[in-house]
């Protein structure tokens, strides 16, 4: 299964360690889906270099959109972590085409 991993990367801050913390422990739980034997998506790191490369002003324009696209093609989701819209939304994505949800990287099973 391709499996989104989402969580909180900017929710609630814009302090720039909190959002390096956050992407280490989204980070984290992908390697758990990979090392499941599936391929772990993430938005944020899909829409980061884009956005790198655009410039900070258009943020909004680029990260949900971009992550957006991506649960389109997911078959799961990951949710982790505290509260974030865009997570949630990902999470209603995929849970609305039939995806599956899962809360815990436990809970994914071997592929």
């Amino acid at each position: 299964m391709w499996i989104m991993v989402a969580g909180p990367y900017r929710a609630g801050s814009a302090d720039a360690a909190t959002r390096a913390a956050n992407l280490a422990v989204l980070n984290a739980a992908a390697l758990a889906v990979w090392e499941k034997g599936h391929v772990p998506v993430i938005g944020v790191n899909m829409a980061l270099p884009m956005i790198a490369a655009a410039g900070e002003a258009h943020y909004d324009a680029l990260m949900a959109p971009v992550s957006l696209a991506l649960a389109e093609r997911c078959d799961a989701v990951l949710r982790i972590g505290g509260a974030s819209g865009g997570a949630d939304r990902e999470v209603e994505l995929i849970a609305a085409k039939g995806g599956k949800v899962f809360r815990d990287s436990t809970d994914i099973p071997q592929a």
